[in-house]
Protein backbone atom coordinates (compact mmCIF):
# COMPACT_ATOMS: atom_id res chain seq x y z
CA UNK A 1 0.00 0.00 0.00
CA UNK A 2 1.53 3.22 -1.28
CA UNK A 3 1.76 5.88 2.19
CA UNK A 4 0.86 9.29 2.00
CA UNK A 5 2.47 11.62 -0.44
CA UNK A 6 4.52 14.94 -0.36
CA UNK A 7 5.24 16.57 -3.94
CA UNK A 8 7.87 19.45 -4.04
CA UNK A 9 8.29 20.11 -7.60
CA UNK A 10 4.45 21.60 -8.33
CA UNK A 11 4.06 24.40 -10.55
CA UNK A 12 1.36 27.13 -11.42
CA UNK A 13 1.06 30.22 -13.53
CA UNK A 14 0.26 33.35 -11.70
CA UNK A 15 -2.38 35.90 -13.37
CA UNK A 16 1.28 38.54 -12.52
CA UNK A 17 3.07 37.48 -15.53
CA UNK A 18 0.24 38.06 -18.28
CA UNK A 19 1.35 37.14 -21.01
CA UNK A 20 4.76 37.60 -20.94
CA UNK A 21 5.91 33.47 -20.16
CA UNK A 22 2.96 32.55 -22.44
CA UNK A 23 5.26 32.30 -25.98
CA UNK A 24 7.75 29.76 -23.97
CA UNK A 25 5.28 27.37 -22.98
CA UNK A 26 3.20 27.20 -26.87
CA UNK A 27 5.22 24.07 -27.71
CA UNK A 28 4.13 22.20 -24.16
CA UNK A 29 0.25 23.90 -24.58
CA UNK A 30 0.36 22.32 -27.50
CA UNK A 31 1.83 19.08 -26.62
CA UNK A 32 0.38 18.48 -23.47
CA UNK A 33 -3.54 18.37 -23.20
CA UNK A 34 -5.39 20.69 -20.49
CA UNK A 35 -1.50 22.09 -19.23
CA UNK A 36 -2.58 25.71 -19.63
CA UNK A 37 -5.97 25.07 -17.07
CA UNK A 38 -3.78 22.85 -14.84
CA UNK A 39 -1.24 25.49 -14.45
CA UNK A 40 -3.11 28.28 -13.83
CA UNK A 41 -5.50 26.43 -11.67
CA UNK A 42 -4.99 26.66 -7.36
CA UNK A 43 -8.17 25.04 -6.54
CA UNK A 44 -10.47 22.30 -7.38
CA UNK A 45 -8.87 21.10 -10.82
CA UNK A 46 -5.54 21.01 -9.12
CA UNK A 47 -7.03 19.08 -6.17
CA UNK A 48 -8.50 16.65 -8.76
CA UNK A 49 -5.65 15.72 -10.15
CA UNK A 50 -4.20 15.37 -6.68
CA UNK A 51 -6.62 12.45 -5.95
CA UNK A 52 -5.91 10.63 -9.26
CA UNK A 53 -2.19 10.30 -7.89
CA UNK A 54 -3.12 10.14 -4.17
CA UNK A 55 -0.58 12.94 -3.24
CA UNK A 56 -1.42 14.37 0.33
CA UNK A 57 0.31 17.38 0.21
CA UNK A 58 1.39 19.44 -2.56
CA UNK A 59 3.96 22.24 -1.93
CA UNK A 60 3.08 24.45 -5.52
CA UNK A 61 5.83 27.11 -6.83
CA UNK A 62 5.83 29.01 -9.80
CA UNK A 63 6.75 27.54 -12.87
CA UNK A 64 10.31 28.70 -14.94
CA UNK A 65 10.57 31.57 -16.58
CA UNK A 66 11.71 35.57 -15.21
CA UNK A 67 9.81 37.57 -13.61
CA UNK A 68 10.79 41.10 -11.76
CA UNK A 69 10.36 42.23 -8.19
CA UNK A 70 7.16 43.13 -8.31
CA UNK A 71 5.79 40.50 -10.68
CA UNK A 72 6.90 38.07 -7.92
CA UNK A 73 5.48 39.63 -5.06
CA UNK A 74 2.05 39.76 -6.42
CA UNK A 75 2.30 35.93 -7.61
CA UNK A 76 3.60 35.45 -4.11
CA UNK A 77 0.69 36.88 -2.36
CA UNK A 78 -1.75 34.67 -5.30
CA UNK A 79 -0.34 31.39 -3.90
CA UNK A 80 -0.47 32.16 -0.34
CA UNK A 81 -4.25 33.15 -0.87
CA UNK A 82 -4.62 29.83 -2.55
CA UNK A 83 -3.25 28.16 0.56
CA UNK A 84 -5.25 29.74 2.74
CA UNK A 85 -8.56 28.09 1.41
CA UNK A 86 -6.25 24.69 1.28
CA UNK A 87 -3.88 24.23 4.79
CA UNK A 88 -4.01 20.84 4.79
CA UNK A 89 -3.11 20.11 1.28
CA UNK A 90 -1.28 23.01 -0.16
CA UNK A 91 1.87 24.96 0.88
CA UNK A 92 4.18 27.17 -0.88
CA UNK A 93 7.87 28.15 -2.24
CA UNK A 94 8.42 31.39 -3.51
CA UNK A 95 9.30 32.82 -6.63
CA UNK A 96 12.12 35.28 -6.40
CA UNK A 97 13.40 38.24 -8.58
CA UNK A 98 17.22 36.37 -8.80
CA UNK A 99 18.17 39.17 -11.23
CA UNK A 100 17.92 41.37 -8.44
CA UNK A 101 19.70 39.82 -5.45
CA UNK A 102 18.65 42.25 -3.07
CA UNK A 103 15.18 42.16 -3.49
CA UNK A 104 15.83 38.51 -3.59
CA UNK A 105 17.05 38.47 -0.26
CA UNK A 106 14.00 40.71 1.26
CA UNK A 107 11.38 38.72 -1.00
CA UNK A 108 12.56 35.13 0.73
CA UNK A 109 12.53 36.55 4.39
CA UNK A 110 8.47 37.94 3.81
CA UNK A 111 7.29 35.50 2.05
CA UNK A 112 8.67 32.87 5.12
CA UNK A 113 7.74 35.18 7.92
CA UNK A 114 4.80 36.68 6.82
CA UNK A 115 3.13 34.16 3.85
CA UNK A 116 4.79 30.71 5.83
CA UNK A 117 5.89 29.26 2.90
CA UNK A 118 8.91 26.24 3.54
CA UNK A 119 11.19 27.85 1.14
CA UNK A 120 11.71 28.74 -2.58
CA UNK A 121 12.17 27.57 -5.65
CA UNK A 122 14.18 29.64 -8.36
CA UNK A 123 15.22 29.06 -12.12
CA UNK A 124 18.66 28.08 -12.27
CA UNK A 125 19.70 31.52 -14.35
CA UNK A 126 18.72 34.66 -15.44
CA UNK A 127 19.59 35.41 -18.94
CA UNK A 128 22.94 33.16 -18.48
CA UNK A 129 23.85 34.84 -14.68
CA UNK A 130 23.85 32.04 -12.10
CA UNK A 131 24.14 32.67 -8.87
CA UNK A 132 27.87 31.83 -7.10
CA UNK A 133 28.75 35.84 -7.04
CA UNK A 134 29.35 37.62 -4.22
CA UNK A 135 26.36 39.20 -5.12
CA UNK A 136 24.34 36.83 -4.09
CA UNK A 137 25.79 35.36 -0.85
CA UNK A 138 23.42 37.67 1.02
CA UNK A 139 20.42 35.30 -0.66
CA UNK A 140 21.42 32.36 -0.19
CA UNK A 141 22.48 33.60 3.52
CA UNK A 142 18.80 34.56 3.97
CA UNK A 143 17.52 30.85 3.27
CA UNK A 144 20.13 29.53 5.55
CA UNK A 145 19.36 32.06 8.50
CA UNK A 146 15.78 31.17 7.59
CA UNK A 147 16.46 27.43 7.69
CA UNK A 148 14.34 26.87 4.82
CA UNK A 149 15.78 25.49 1.38
CA UNK A 150 16.07 26.97 -1.75
CA UNK A 151 15.06 24.04 -4.64
CA UNK A 152 17.56 24.96 -7.76
CA UNK A 153 15.06 24.51 -10.94
CA UNK A 154 15.86 24.25 -14.76
CA UNK A 155 14.84 26.96 -17.07
CA UNK A 156 15.01 28.02 -20.78
CA UNK A 157 18.47 28.23 -22.46
CA UNK A 158 19.65 32.16 -22.94
CA UNK A 159 20.04 33.07 -26.09
CA UNK A 160 23.81 32.77 -25.31
CA UNK A 161 23.27 28.99 -24.43
CA UNK A 162 21.34 27.67 -27.79
CA UNK A 163 24.37 27.43 -29.47
CA UNK A 164 25.55 24.98 -27.51
CA UNK A 165 22.43 22.66 -28.28
CA UNK A 166 22.49 23.64 -32.18
CA UNK A 167 23.79 21.56 -35.05
CA UNK A 168 23.14 19.45 -37.75
CA UNK A 169 19.83 18.33 -36.77
CA UNK A 170 16.66 19.86 -36.52
CA UNK A 171 15.13 22.68 -34.74
CA UNK A 172 12.91 20.40 -32.60
CA UNK A 173 15.96 17.86 -31.37
CA UNK A 174 18.21 21.58 -30.61
CA UNK A 175 14.91 23.21 -28.64
CA UNK A 176 14.47 19.34 -27.04
CA UNK A 177 18.26 19.05 -26.30
CA UNK A 178 18.01 22.59 -24.77
CA UNK A 179 15.56 21.57 -22.70
CA UNK A 180 14.48 18.58 -20.95
CA UNK A 181 15.91 16.50 -23.23
CA UNK A 182 19.17 17.11 -21.77
CA UNK A 183 20.61 20.96 -21.28
CA UNK A 184 18.09 21.57 -18.15
CA UNK A 185 19.72 19.04 -15.99
CA UNK A 186 22.88 19.87 -17.28
CA UNK A 187 22.70 23.58 -16.40
CA UNK A 188 21.03 22.92 -12.96
CA UNK A 189 24.52 20.25 -12.02
CA UNK A 190 27.11 23.04 -13.71
CA UNK A 191 25.07 25.67 -11.13
CA UNK A 192 25.31 23.47 -7.77
CA UNK A 193 29.03 22.72 -8.73
CA UNK A 194 30.00 26.18 -9.28
CA UNK A 195 28.33 27.00 -5.75
CA UNK A 196 30.57 24.71 -4.17
CA UNK A 197 33.64 25.76 -6.27
CA UNK A 198 32.84 28.80 -5.36
CA UNK A 199 33.51 28.87 -1.44
CA UNK A 200 29.12 29.10 -0.64
CA UNK A 201 28.73 26.31 1.50
CA UNK A 202 32.20 26.92 3.42
CA UNK A 203 30.21 30.61 4.41
CA UNK A 204 27.12 28.80 4.37
CA UNK A 205 27.33 25.30 5.69
CA UNK A 206 23.66 25.12 6.80
CA UNK A 207 22.59 25.88 3.74
CA UNK A 208 20.07 23.48 2.29
CA UNK A 209 19.81 23.19 -1.43
CA UNK A 210 17.14 20.66 -3.44
CA UNK A 211 17.25 19.82 -6.97
CA UNK A 212 15.27 17.50 -8.85
CA UNK A 213 15.16 15.06 -11.57
CA UNK A 214 17.17 12.24 -9.69
CA UNK A 215 19.65 14.80 -8.72
CA UNK A 216 20.06 16.32 -12.18
CA UNK A 217 22.94 13.51 -13.65
CA UNK A 218 25.27 14.38 -10.44
CA UNK A 219 24.98 10.77 -8.83
CA UNK A 220 26.29 8.98 -11.66
CA UNK A 221 29.26 11.01 -11.56
CA UNK A 222 29.99 11.83 -7.62
CA UNK A 223 32.85 9.74 -7.17
CA UNK A 224 34.56 11.38 -10.01
CA UNK A 225 33.50 14.76 -8.94
CA UNK A 226 34.42 13.88 -5.36
CA UNK A 227 37.88 12.89 -6.97
CA UNK A 228 38.63 16.13 -9.54
CA UNK A 229 36.95 18.87 -6.94
CA UNK A 230 39.98 19.00 -5.52
CA UNK A 231 41.56 20.71 -7.48
CA UNK A 232 38.69 23.53 -7.51
CA UNK A 233 40.51 25.59 -4.44
CA UNK A 234 40.84 25.80 -1.31
CA UNK A 235 37.70 24.61 0.16
CA UNK A 236 36.95 23.39 3.90
CA UNK A 237 33.58 21.69 3.03
CA UNK A 238 34.74 19.13 0.77
CA UNK A 239 32.72 17.89 -2.24
CA UNK A 240 30.95 14.59 -0.49
CA UNK A 241 30.67 16.69 2.61
CA UNK A 242 28.33 19.43 0.76
CA UNK A 243 26.32 16.44 -0.84
CA UNK A 244 25.58 14.43 2.19
CA UNK A 245 24.59 17.28 4.28
CA UNK A 246 23.50 20.14 1.78
CA UNK A 247 21.81 19.19 -0.80
CA UNK A 248 18.43 16.86 -1.21
CA UNK A 249 17.60 15.62 -4.12
CA UNK A 250 13.97 14.57 -5.80
CA UNK A 251 12.79 11.94 -8.58
CA UNK A 252 10.50 14.69 -10.48
CA UNK A 253 9.65 12.99 -13.25
CA UNK A 254 11.82 10.39 -13.66
CA UNK A 255 9.54 7.45 -13.91
CA UNK A 256 12.62 4.58 -13.39
CA UNK A 257 13.68 2.33 -11.32
CA UNK A 258 17.52 2.15 -12.57
CA UNK A 259 18.83 5.70 -11.51
CA UNK A 260 17.58 4.72 -7.95
CA UNK A 261 19.16 1.44 -7.75
CA UNK A 262 22.42 3.77 -8.03
CA UNK A 263 21.54 6.79 -5.53
CA UNK A 264 20.79 4.30 -3.15
CA UNK A 265 24.55 3.29 -2.96
CA UNK A 266 25.56 6.77 -2.86
CA UNK A 267 23.37 9.30 -1.37
CA UNK A 268 21.76 9.28 2.01
CA UNK A 269 18.15 7.74 2.38
CA UNK A 270 16.86 10.52 3.97
CA UNK A 271 18.13 13.01 1.59
CA UNK A 272 15.72 11.68 -1.30
CA UNK A 273 12.31 13.19 -2.01
CA UNK A 274 9.10 12.29 -3.77
CA UNK A 275 7.93 14.29 -6.54
CA UNK A 276 6.29 14.26 -9.35
CA UNK A 277 6.55 17.95 -11.56
CA UNK A 278 2.93 18.48 -12.36
CA UNK A 279 1.26 19.46 -14.42
CA UNK A 280 4.19 18.68 -16.75
CA UNK A 281 3.99 14.87 -15.12
CA UNK A 282 1.07 13.38 -14.20
CA UNK A 283 0.60 12.73 -10.54
CA UNK A 284 -0.77 9.16 -11.82
CA UNK A 285 2.62 8.15 -13.35
CA UNK A 286 4.09 8.96 -9.90
CA UNK A 287 2.39 6.73 -7.31
CA UNK A 288 2.68 4.19 -10.42
CA UNK A 289 6.31 4.76 -9.92
CA UNK A 290 5.98 4.34 -6.01
CA UNK A 291 4.02 1.13 -6.22
CA UNK A 292 6.63 -0.61 -8.51
CA UNK A 293 9.06 0.77 -5.83
CA UNK A 294 7.37 -0.88 -3.26
CA UNK A 295 6.90 -4.05 -4.83
CA UNK A 296 10.74 -4.09 -6.21
CA UNK A 297 12.21 -4.50 -2.77
CA UNK A 298 14.99 -2.07 -3.26
CA UNK A 299 13.66 -0.11 -0.17
CA UNK A 300 11.84 -1.23 3.15
CA UNK A 301 9.01 -0.08 4.15
CA UNK A 302 10.32 2.45 6.45
CA UNK A 303 12.50 3.65 3.43
CA UNK A 304 9.39 4.08 1.59
CA UNK A 305 7.99 6.21 3.64
CA UNK A 306 10.95 8.19 4.25
CA UNK A 307 11.23 8.78 0.27
CA UNK A 308 7.64 9.19 0.11
CA UNK A 309 6.79 11.87 2.99
CA UNK A 310 8.41 11.43 6.19
CA UNK A 311 11.82 13.28 4.84
CA UNK A 312 9.74 16.10 3.18
CA UNK A 313 8.35 16.53 6.66
CA UNK A 314 11.21 16.87 8.50
CA UNK A 315 12.78 19.21 6.03
CA UNK A 316 10.11 21.54 5.27
CA UNK A 317 8.42 21.21 8.82
CA UNK A 318 5.33 20.24 7.23
CA UNK A 319 2.95 17.44 8.19
CA UNK A 320 0.77 14.95 5.74
CA UNK A 321 -2.89 14.49 6.11
CA UNK A 322 -3.14 10.72 6.63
Amino acid sequence: MVPPLITLEEHFFSAACGDSLHDLYVEQFKAIPGLEEQLTDLDQVRLSYMEKGKVSLQVVSHAPGTLNAQQCREANDQLAEAIKKNKSRFAGFAVLPCSDPEASAKELERTVKQLGFVGALIDCHVNGQTYEGEEYVDMWRMAEQLDVPIYIHPTWASEDMRPRYAGNISDGASRSLAASGWGWHNEVAVHVLKLHASGLFDKCPKLKIIIGHFGEMIPFMLDRISKLSVRWGDLKRKWKTVWDENIWITTSGVWSLDPLRCILHNTKIDHILYSVDYPFEKNENGVKWMEELEESGLVTREQLEMIAYKNSEKLLRVKAPQ
